[in-house]
């Protein structure tokens, strides 16, 4: 049992140094605003710094060299579809610039990233024109399906998943007892199922929705998880992604309500008549906006917040270097992230778990049996 603990805490504390090695070696740049290997240290350009490293990006940045200002990164394919059709091409073309200097010219189109967006220029244009706010006055947004880092991250989950779970039947296929790796994943597949899914399904119908519960429990947890590694991937920190997850949720216990809930939602009875169509109507809404609104804002503010409360205690290294010392500020920091990272591991089970409750217990009251006397 000691030799398990420290394996573990040992385990954690090299995950921590190593994600704040990559934050101290990162030199916290902004390519709009700094020159290369140029220090960022004051408070502001930090929470920009954070702000830019939740969001998603094109290429799967690693770190950057202090000295040369080089960055090191591997590129992803950039999918977008413009005026002229598609075009298809890999990120390093913009060579990791974000403020819209470099221009990629793709078969007669002129397109270019900004703030993350790829946007194309018009006919003729030879640079990007800001007005005040700094927007772009000559260039339009395209349609971008490229496989930027989040969708990477989700892929990666995804080939996981099909791993863990192949083992898992595999391990089955020989015995009533699972081998390997599926020894880990039988107890929290019977966990979701005793006591997610058969307490607030029902035991006659929560077989059907089995495979969506595994499906997202496992694809949240995998992904906070991946969020939690110096890699830097914030896909449940991504409100396109949570939408998502909650819109499936939504479609499928629409979908699946019985007749006794479309009763009780649309004409409920043992009320007033005349109340009648406003509860309809209050009932609608409750399922349509406000509960799938409760999944994604939950697991989007959760994770995203996790992620920033980390990064922003490893910057007090830098910001409290001057009021308490290099020494005591960096052990502060430390301590204080080591802290919040080992609670962000609990809350990355925490999350998974409470939108899967969440989801099965809406399945459950879709899928309910009223008895009528």
């Amino acid at each position: 049992m000691v030799a398990k603990k420290s394996v573990k805490f040992i385990a954690v504390l090299v995950l921590f140094l190593t994600s704040v090695s990559s934050f101290a070696k990162d030199p916290v740049q902004n390519d709009n605003h700094h020159g290369a290997g140029e220090q960022i240290d004051s408070p502001e350009e930090i929470k920009e710094y954070i702000a830019h490293h939740l969001k998603d990006s094109h290429d799967f940045h690693l770190y950057t060299n202090n000295k040369t200002g080089t960055h090191v990164s591997f590129p992803l394919p950039v999918i977008v579809w413009t005026s002229e059709g598609l075009r298809i091409f890999m990120s390093s073309e913009f060579h990791h610039d974000d403020s819209g200097s470099v221009i990629v010219e793709k078969d007669g189109v002129k397109l270019t990233k900004i703030h993350s967006k790829i946007y194309e220029l018009e006919s003729g244009a030879t640079q990007v024109n800001f007005d005040d706010e700094h927007h772009a006055t000559n260039a339009s947004r395209v349609l971008d399906f490229s496989i930027t880092k989040s969708v990477f991250g989700m892929l990666l989950a995804g080939l996981l998943m099909l791993l863990g779970f192949g083992a898992l039947a595999k391990g089955y296929k020989k015995g009533a007892i699972p081998t390997g790796f599926g020894r880990v994943l039988e107890p929290l597949v019977i966990y979701v199922r005793d006591e997610i899914a058969r307490p607030n399904i029902g035991e006659k119908k929560y077989r059907k929705f089995m495979g969506f519960l595994l499906t997202v429990f496992f694809f949240i947890w995998i992904l906070n998880l991946l969020g939690l590694t110096p890699l830097g991937f914030n896909v449940t920190g991504q409100i396109a992604v949570t939408v998502c997850l909650a819109v499936f949720t939504m479609i499928i216990y629409l979908f699946s309500g019985s007749k006794d809930f479309w009763q009780h939602t649309l004409w409920m009875p043992g009320v007033p008549v005349v109340l009648r169509p406003i509860l309809a109507v209050i009932e609608l809404v409750g399922f349509v906006l406000i509960k799938p609104f409760s999944l994604l804002v939950r697991l989007f503010a959760n994770m995203t917040a996790g992620h920033f409360v980390v990064m922003s205690l490893i910057a007090l290294m830098i910001t409290m270097k001057e009021a308490f010392g290099p020494v005591a500020s960096t052990g502060m920091s430390l301590v204080l992230a080591l802290f919040i990272s080992v609670i962000e591991i609990l809350v990355a089970f925490l999350q998974a778990f409470i939108f899967t409750m969440l989801s099965s217990l809406f399945i459950g009251m879709a899928v309910e049996e009223h008895d009528h006397h």
